[in-house]
């Protein structure tokens, strides 16, 4: 008996690990609740949600072809030993995963229990990142020839270990965890996943390009793929490939001479995008510190003895005065999901203005971010947050940022309901609106809305002057090129 072990790659189709087993004679399917990855602070009743619907699926997909998914609740590889002694195991299977420590450390436990009892464990790519690299220089290459190679199909016939039992499904409260009123989420599944790649290529993307910066916009214009790749619902390898299909139908059009709209130019923007996604989990497969250390090691200490706890629970709540700010975390209360811009200005904000030290803050987002992919996230954060030594310093103004992208305060007002009459002109700032026009709005500041946590500009340079100051100093310098030589990108700028 051979087991297929799921993990981050809840679907069929483009399973390497399920094709190759099912093809060696009896194939046990098994995803397995693991609590000490379930009741870490990362994780979310939200995330629990969206695999249970993924797992649901996988059921039934795997029963119409004489399987069925095994589900167990239990340490790693405790459960595996289980299986191992009543029924057998031959062979392991599964995808190679870049997670955060706890998977790390139960991966390594799993290897260690594997070797011991002679069974051989084989992990297949999933994705372009690559273990054991040995230089950054041909990365890009390996990247590319993996994406380029082709899918697989799902199994069209799964034999069935007799006598095998499942613990079924597991809610949110078996593992005492709090089912928040997220009355917006993403629905799992591979066959959602699909549709709504599908949807983005030929009917919401057009506008890609032009709207995917603005939160008033890129809820329908984002592809909003990526808790189906966080979770494998879609492989990597299926949305570029779908992607390059689409952009060859449009230039064929476009050679015909039909009018092929903006399409073109989006899915151009949204394939550069797209590439920056093994990119950034190659970083922590690399580094696995870098989820908890400073990625360029001259910024320890700038932020550690600084920690604001009142500032950080406003910013949590959504009540720091700055009308984006506190939209875009309260979206996120809701949706789980925010575009890219929103975030890089939500992790300045409490980076630079609150001064606050990026670990809690990504903790924090990780939890609700529905998408939160630790390769892709702790180096985001770090980025966003100055502390990476090679990327451009980026301080996001939270009031031009309305001015920019909603200057109408169309998201504001939504998910800030206190401001929804205050003038387009205070919108940005009502802490400048007079008392009378406070009054006449029903919005007093201090009371029905904060005032501002602290003063932008000042705490703008204060930031800024911090920053520098190390980013100058000759050892941070020496360590951003030991940074850029093990994770920074070898893309050359296009001539053009």
């Amino acid at each position: 008996m051979n087991v297929v072990w799921f993990k981050r790659d809840l679907r069929l189709d483009d399973h390497a690990p399920l094709a190759k087993a099912a093809k060696l004679g009896r194939c046990l399917c098994l995803y397995v609740y693991e609590p000490e990855l379930i009741n870490s602070p990362e994780f979310d009743a939200s995330h629990l949600n969206f695999i249970n619907q993924s797992l649901t699926e996988i059921d039934q997909q795997l029963k119409q072809i004489g399987g069925a998914l095994t589900l167990r609740v239990g340490r790693m590889p405790d459960v595996l030993d289980q299986l191992h002694r009543k029924l057998g195991i031959s062979g392991l299977w599964s995808h190679e995963e870049t997670g955060n420590k706890i998977t790390y450390d139960r991966d390594r436990r799993v290897a260690r229990w594997a070797e011991t009892h002679s069974i051989p464990w084989r992990q297949l790519r999933q994705n372009g990142v690559v273990r054991r690299l040995a230089s950054r220089d041909a990365w890009s290459r390996q990247r590319t020839s993996f994406l380029k190679s082709s899918t697989i199909s799902a199994p069209n016939l799964i034999e069935l270990p007799p006598n095998v039992e499942s613990e079924g499904i597991q809610e949110p409260g078996k593992f005492q965890l709090v089912q928040v009123n997220k009355t917006r989420l993403q629905l799992g599944g591979e066959r959602v996943g699909k549709e709504l790649l599908q949807s983005f290529l030929h009917d919401r993307g057009e506008n890609y390009n032009a709207e995917l910066s603005s939160p008033v916009t890129a809820w329908n214009s984002c592809s909003r793929l990526s808790p189906y790749l966080t979770w494998g619902c879609l492989s990597i390898r299926q949305v570029t490939q779908t992607l390059h299909q689409r952009r060859t139908a449009l230039r064929e059009l476009r050679a015909r001479g039909e009018d092929t709209g903006r399409w073109l130019t989006s899915l151009k923007a949204f394939e550069s995008r797209l590439s920056w996604h093994c990119h950034f989990i190659q970083k922590l497969e690399d580094e696995p510190a870098i989820e908890f250390e400073n990625m360029s090691r001259a910024y320890d200490g700038i932020r550690e003895d600084s920690f604001n706890q009142d500032y950080f629970d406003a910013w949590c709540a959504g009540r720091t005065g700055y009308p984006l700010v506190d939209a875009c975390m309260r979206a996120l209360h809701q949706r789980s999901w925010i575009n890219f811009r929103m975030r890089a200005m939500l992790v300045s904000f409490a980076s630079y203005h609150l001064w606050l030290h990026w670990r809690p803050t990504a903790v924090y987002l990780a939890k609700h971010f529905l998408d939160f992919e630790p390769g892709i996230h702790f180096s985001q954060i770090q980025m966003q947050s100055g502390t990476t030594g090679i990327n451009t310093v980026r301080i996001y103004s939270p009031i031009k940022q309305v001015i920019d992208q909603d200057p109408t305060g169309v998201f504001i007002r939504e998910y800030v309901p206190e401001l929804r009459d205050v003038p387009d002109k205070h919108i940005a700032e009502p802490h400048k609106m007079t008392l009378s026009t406070q009054s006449r709005v029903g919005c007093l500041l201090g009371k029905q809305y904060p005032y501002p946590i602290v003063t932008h500009t000042t705490a703008f340079r204060a930031a800024r002057e911090k920053i520098y100051a190390v980013k100058r100093e000759p050892e941070a310098q020496d360590d951003a090129r030991r940074v850029f030589q093990r994770h920074g990108s070898r893309k050359r700028p296009s001539r053009r």
